[in-house]
């Protein structure tokens, strides 16, 4: 088993770091937040994540894991570091290295023995090159520092059971030494192992997220046009799975793609494209459906309403996607300064989300609107005159289409998650449009049959 020091504590280093320790690897995580730091060894973790707190205090009461501030006790004598900065988007879509290059001159200035560096942070093609000649540079002692590229496929809210059940582990290395340490570092993961060099790697990871990314947007694309012609997009994604050449993964068509990775993944590829004169039409696409899609739900509202001045508009989910409280370019942040500026009250639900969309939007007078956090979805939707679904979280779920009829003043829907069968709702005498199907309102049933007179 292998000494791993583990740079950042975010959702990349923070499960990796639990995850080595959990298969038997002596593991410190680094970060220079005292107050963070003090929280990991209590054994919280700072961020939700299924399964992660449970492995976290299993593995620090084993004496597996630690965490600290003092990077150069971490550093000096381990085998390996990871490095799990962020690698934020910059204004122009470029990916800021500014915490991998601070890492790196610190495992410079710390190492003192033979040590493998591991950049699982997603970053430009040819950084790692860098990394390496950066730490060349600042090197203190005799020793030998290679750089390898190890990219994480993890999914938030799936993060922990990602990592240790991944489908692949992907290393990029540049000798054969340090091909051999991460293969024996992986070794009880027991899991395929895909050994290529460093830019591959590199470029595999950009490659897979944008690939994703290109086949949302591409089925709300065909959604949007759907709801046009009079086609159900459910049932062409239905149709659509069966081809095993397509497959049955991220067929579902809603209001965009957001979280920490998607977003910033396709920009950054696109803008390494532009600054090498090529043209990533491809993804430039992606990122253009994704950014209209976000507020679909509230330009069909505003066609449908007058105004949302003094309106109590229900938010059911504001965290990007369920299991997970990162609002990372959620669709909340989109569409709930566009309320408030109409003058909405706003009443939103969110089962871990709402604390830190607090940090954004204070509870209380906001512009000319106010937003009111409810203790869960029925509170949110008593008296309301209009909802809006941006999270498909279980408990959202759960609410039945009776229940948005008996407690809204208005039962008007606006579901970006297309959570509910069109029939139950109209069953329900709910009024509901989600996207790429039709409204289930008398307006829009008798829209479609026109529309399905026309299009015959």
């Amino acid at each position: 088993m292998y000494k791993i020091a583990v740079a950042g504590t975010g959702y990349v280093g923070l499960v990796a770091g639990v995850c080595f320790a959990e298969v038997g690897h002596q593991v410190t995580c680094v970060d220079k937040d005292e107050v963070k730091v003090k929280l990991l060894k209590s054994g919280v973790s700072p961020i939700y994540e299924a399964g992660l707190e449970e492995l976290m205090q299993k593995n620090y009461a084993a004496g597996r894991i630690d965490y600290t501030t003092d990077y150069k006790s971490a550093y000096k004598d381990a085998d390996a570091i990871f490095i799990g900065v962020g690698t934020p988007e910059q204004p122009d879509g470029s990916a800021n290295l500014s915490y991998i290059a601070t890492v790196a001159r610190q495992i410079a200035e710390s190492v003192e023995k033979d040590c493998l560096v591991v950049v699982k942070s997603t970053v430009p093609v040819g950084t790692n090159d860098k990394v390496e000649q950066f730490i060349q540079d600042f090197l203190v002692n005799d020793v030998k520092v290679e750089v390898a590229s190890n990219p994480e496929f993890l999914a938030q809210g799936s993060a922990v059971h990602d990592t240790l059940h991944a489908e692949r582990i992907i290393i990029g290395t540049e000798s054969k030494w340090a091909e051999e340490m991460l293969m024996k570092i992986y070794e009880p993961f027991h899991l395929p192992i895909v050994s290529v060099n460093r830019r591959s790697a590199e470029m595999i990871k950009y490659a897979s997220n944008d690939f994703l990314a290109l086949k949302i947007s591409y089925m709300n694309d065909i959604a949007n046009l759907c709801e046009l012609v009079g086609a159900d997009i459910q049932d062409v994604a239905k149709g659509m799975s069966f081809d095993e050449r397509i497959g049955s993964k991220f067929l579902n068509a809603g209001i965009g793609f957001g979280g920490s990775c998607f977003p910033k993944d396709t920009k950054a590829l696109e803008y390494i494209a532009r600054q090498h004169g090529y043209e990533l039409k491809t993804v430039k696409a992606a990122i253009d459906v994704n950014k209209g899609q976000k507020t679909m739900l509230y330009k069909k509202a505003s066609k449908r309403l007058i105004t949302f001045n003094g309106l109590k508009v229900a938010v059911l989910g504001l965290t990007f996607k369920p299991g997970t409280d990162d609002l990372r370019e959620a669709a909340s942040l989109e569409n709930v300064p566009l309320l408030l500026e109409q003058g909405a009250d706003i009443y939103a639900y969110d089962p871990v989300g709402a604390f830190n969309f607090a940090k954004v939007y204070p509870e209380g007078k906001n512009g000319k609107g106010s937003i009111t956090y409810a203790n869960n979805a029925e509170e949110a939707l008593e008296g309301a005159n209009v909802c809006f679904i941006f999270t498909e979280w279980g408990e959202i779920k759960a609410v039945t289409p009776e229940t948005y009829k008996k407690l809204m003043r208005t039962p008007l829907v606006f579901d970006g998650r297309n959570i509910y069968s069109l029939d139950d709702m109209e069953k329900a005498g709910v009024e509901y449009h989600s996207i790429g199907r039709r409204p289930t309102s008398r307006e829009g049933l008798e829209e479609f049959k026109s529309l399905e007179l026309h299009t015959s």
